[in-house]
C-alpha cells in the first residue's frame, strides 16, 4: 500500500486537490472543512513529510508539511485583523467612509469607481490582502447608507486589488519572486507593467461598473442625504483612534521599506497587533478574528504543498515549456495564459516558484535550447498571468477568500460561481490585454 501511494503520489496528490476544488465549488461543506479535511487524507497517506529531512539519495532538502503553510501570510492576516478591527471601534473607517461619499456627492455608480481605484492603487504598494482588510469596513458602512447590497462592491473591490498588485515588485509575492530570479527592480516592474495595468484596470473595474448598474441606484433625495452626511461626530474615541492610525501609518510604513530593511511585513503587522492589544481585551478582540479564513488556508497550504512535494506542480510546468518548441512567441502566450487560468485554481506562489528556474533555463545563454530575442517577455507573461489569474476564482487569491468568509459572516454570502461569472470575464479581459500588450512591445517583427 505505501509503495503504491509512493509510486502515484502525485496523480492521488492532484485527485485531492481536484475533489477539494469541487466540494469548495459546490458549496456542500464549509469551505474551511474542506481544506482541513483534505489536509489530513494528504498527512496520513504520506503524501507530505511531517518533518524536513535531507534526502541522501537525490542530495536534496524535503520540506515538512509545516515548512509549506506560509505562516507569513498567515500571521500578516491575525494581525492585520487585529488592527483593523481595535482600529474600527474608534469610528474612523466609518469616518472615512462618508468622506468619500460626500466627495463623490453620493453617486452610487462613482463611488464604486472610486473605491476600487483607491483599492488599486493602494495595492500597488501594499500586501493585497492587508489592503482589502483596510477597505471592508470602509465598503460595510458605504452599503448600509445606500442600503444596497455590499457584495458587489466588495467583488470590485477585490478584483481591483489584484489587478493593482500586478503594477510593482512589491504590490504581489509572484512579482517579488520573479524580480528576484530575473534581476528586475522595483522600477522595471513600474515602467513596463503599470502602463497595461492602467489599461486592464479601466477597461475591467469599467466593465464590473456596467455590469453592477442596476443595483447602483439611488434616489435623488438619498444622494442628496448622503452628500450632506454630517460626519463631525463619528469618531467616538478620539485617543482611540489616533492611537490606531498612527499604529497602522507605522505598519504600512514597514512594509513600504521592507526593501531597506528587509523585516518581513508580517512582523510589522504581528506588532503593530500587539502594541494596540495592550489597550483592550484580548479575549473581545481575538473572537472577531476570521478564524474560519485562518484554518482554510492553512489547509489549503498543505493540500497544494502535497501536490508540490510529488512533482505535481513542476510537470505542469514541464508540459508548458514542451508548448513552446523554442518560440518566444508561442512560448510567451502559454505562460501567459496557462499562467492566468491555472492561478485561478492552485495558489500562485508556489506556481510562480516553480516556473521562475524553468524561465531562467530558457534564456540562459548557456542553454543551446535557449529561447532567443526579447526574451524579457516571457517574465512579464509569468507576472501578469500569475498575479491576474487571482480574479478568475474565489480561491485564486489570498485576498479573495479573506473578503468571501468576512462577507459570509456579516450575513452576505459571495457564491463560488457568483464570483467566477465575474472573474472569468475581467480574467479574460485581462489576459487579452495583456496578450496585445506582450505582442506589440516585444513580439512584433
Amino acid at each position: 500500500m505505501l509503495d503504491f501511494i509512493q509510486s502515484h503520489g502525485m496523480i492521488i496528490s492532484g485527485a485531492i486537490l481536484l475533489i477539494a476544488y469541487v466540494f469548495i465549488a459546490s458549496e456542500k461543506i464549509q469551505k474551511s472543512v474542506v481544506a482541513l479535511l483534505g489536509a489530513s487524507i494528504t498527512m496520513l497517506l504520506g503524501l507530505i513529510p511531517l518533518v524536513g529531512h535531507l534526502d541522501t539519495e537525490k542530495m536534496t532538502y524535503v520540506k515538512g508539511v509545516f515548512e509549506h503553510v506560509d505562516f507569513e501570510v498567515i500571521f500578516l492576516l491575525i494581525g492585520m485583523m487585529i488592527i483593523v478591527n481595535i482600529a474600527s471601534r474608534s469610528g474612523v473607517f466609518k469616518w472615512m467612509a462618508i468622506g468619500l461619499l460626500r466627495a463623490t456627492k453620493g453617486h452610487p455608480k462613482t463611488v464604486l469607481f472610486a473605491l476600487a481605484a483607491f483599492t488599486a492603487v493602494a495595492s500597488a504598494f501594499l500586501d493585497n490582502v492587508t489592503t482589502v482588510v483596510l477597505m471592508m469596513p470602509i465598503t460595510f458602512v458605504i452599503a448600509k447608507e445606500f442600503e444596497v447590497d455590499p457584495v458587489p462592491f466588495l467583488i470590485t473591490e477585490v478584483m481591483a486589488s489584484n489587478i493593482g498588485g500586478t503594477a510593482t515588485l512589491i504590490g504581489d509575492p509572484p512579482n517579488i519572486i520573479i524580480g528576484t530570479r530575473a534581476g528586475l527592480s522595483f522600477m522595471d516592474f513600474v515602467v513596463e507593467l503599470t502602463p497595461v495595468i492602467f489599461v486592464i484596470f479601466l477597461v475591467a473595474i469599467g466593465t464590473l461598473v456596467f455590469l453592477f448598474r442596476k443595483g447602483l441606484k439611488a434616489t435623488p433625495e438619498k444622494m442628496n442625504y448622503i452628500a450632506n452626511l454630517d460626519n463631525s461626530k463619528t469618531i467616538t474615541d478620539r485617543k482611540l483612534m489616533i492611537r490606531s492610525v498612527v499604529t497602522l501609518a507605522l505598519v504600512i510604513l514597514g512594509f513600504v521599506t521592507h526593501d531597506i530593511t528587509h523585516i518581513s511585513a508580517f512582523v510589522f503587522a504581528v506588532a503593530g497587533a500587539s502594541f494596540l492589544l495592550l489597550f483592550e481585551k484580548p479575549k473581545e478582540i481575538y473572537r472577531d478574528v476570521e478564524w474560519l479564513t485562518i484554518f482554510f488556508f492553512i489547509g489549503l497550504f498543505i493540500i497544494i504543498g502535497g501536490f508540490e512535494a510529488n512533482g505535481g506542480i513542476k510537470y505542469l510546468a514541464d508540459q508548458l515549456i514542451i508548448l513552446t518548441k523554442g518560440s518566444l512567441d508561442v512560448a510567451t502566450m502559454v505562460i501567459l495564459w496557462a499562467s492566468g487560468i491555472l492561478s485561478g485554481i492552485i495558489d500562485n506562489i508556489p506556481y510562480t516558484a516553480t516556473m521562475a528556474p524553468l524561465i531562467e533555463e530558457l534564456v540562459n545563454p548557456a542553454n543551446p535550447n535557449a529561447i532567443t530575442g526579447n526574451n524579457q517577455a516571457l517574465w512579464w507573461a509569468l507576472s501578469l498571468g500569475a498575479c491576474l489569474g487571482g480574479n478568475l476564482t474565489i480561491i485564486g487569491a489570498a485576498a479573495n477568500v479573506l473578503v468571501s468568509e468576512t462577507a459570509a459572516s456579516k450575513g452576505h454570502k459571495i457564491s463560488f460561481i457568483r464570483f467566477m461569472k465575474y472573474g472569468i470575464l475581467v480574467t479574460m479581459i485581462s489576459l487579452v490585454l495583456s496578450s496585445f500588450y506582450l505582442y506589440f512591445k516585444y513580439l512584433q517583427g
